[in-house]
């Protein structure tokens, strides 16, 4: 597989910010390699990490430099794999704990303190930061979240709401133009559909890194709509207006699943993300994605809303 590489060199100065940096880039997820670079698997949120921390770096005065690689020189892609793994094994395990420490006091009989909500947003966040740079996944992200899942019921409340996503109208944002960042792929797409479908089927959506005055920002840095509380920006603009059926939900989970590189969430998925990585290998516009986008992602809420709606019929002819 592609491999995304980092090499960079400081001017001299004080130790903060090589402090400073190392927490960067371990907030990304990136592993050291082979004389002294960093690496990340090649996937588009790798490289936009990379690229903003490398021109942060030149604006500091420093140098930087992002490439791609088929290897690592003396690695084997599964030893880089067993690597990153290994590096989220141990986040993983730190989060269990910090479960279990909320886990014990619910689990009392009489007189039980249920876990404290600032405690548990705290962990949810956490959750979903590492979940975001789990990109091998082996199962601990899933299980701890259906944990969490059972500690929130025990406080007396669902799961949390996603951070970062206001309460919307749908009458407030008609006739609004929107913008996301260019080549838009498996979240934005959906982002695109959802917004013709549901809140503005005449929306002009715009794609451009550098947002204009008024304009609503979707899975963009610094968007009202984005990535929050371990969900995609799908599920964000679905959240904040208020929109809920069998289809969405179904259609979430394999929105965020693609995008965030989780386990794959339903058996359409895997195909799903085949088209996309397909169509981003072409040379087509940002308006050819966006039209095919909306199509794919049409056909699939289809699809899931009518297998979603089968079994209730089945149920009332018996």
């Amino acid at each position: 597989m592609a491999w995304l590489t980092l090499s960079y060199s400081l001017p001299a100065g004080p130790s903060s910010r090589r402090v400073a940096l190392w927490r960067r880039l371990r907030r990304l997820g990136a592993m050291p390699g082979p004389g002294g670079v960093y690496l990340l698997p090649d996937r588009p949120e790798c490289l936009e990490g990379l690229q903003w921390l490398a021109e942060e770096i030149r604006q500091g005065g420093g140098e930087a430099w992002v490439a791609r690689a088929e290897r690592a020189a003396g690695l084997q892609d599964a030893e880089l794999r067993t690597r990153f793994a290994a590096a989220r094994d141990e986040d993983w395990a730190r989060l269990e704990s910090l479960a279990a420490s909320l886990e014990r006091p619910a689990l009392k009989k009489r007189g039980a303190r249920h876990p404290r909500p600032e405690a548990l947003r705290r962990l949810r966040r956490e959750h979903a930061e590492l979940t975001r740079i789990d990109f091998f996944p082996t199962g601990r992200g899933a299980t701890l979240a259906g944990r969490l899942d059972r500690l929130e019921s025990a406080a007396g409340g669902g799961p949390a709401p996603a951070g970062g996503s206001p309460s919307a109208s749908v009458a407030a944002y008609r006739g609004r133009r929107w913008v996301t960042r260019p080549r838009p792929h498996v979240d934005r797409l959906a982002c695109v559909w959802l917004i013709r479908r549901f809140i503005d089927p005449k929306a002009a959506v715009r794609y451009s890194d550098t947002p204009r005055a008024r304009e609503v920002r979707f899975d963009m840095p610094g968007a009202e709509f984005g990535h929050a509380e371990g969900r995609c920006s799908f599920e964000s603009l679905v959240s904040a207006f208020g929109l809920d059926d069998p289809g969405l939900r179904i259609l979430g989970r394999i929105v965020r699943s693609i995008d965030l590189g989780e386990p794959l969430a339903h058996p359409a998925a895997e195909g799903v993300a085949a088209v996309l990585d397909g169509w981003r290998r072409t040379d087509w516009s940002d308006g050819e994605l966006e039209r095919h986008g909306v199509a794919l992602y049409e056909g699939l809420y289809q699809t899931l809303n009518a297998a979603s709606a089968r079994p209730a019929k089945r149920r009332r002819r018996t």
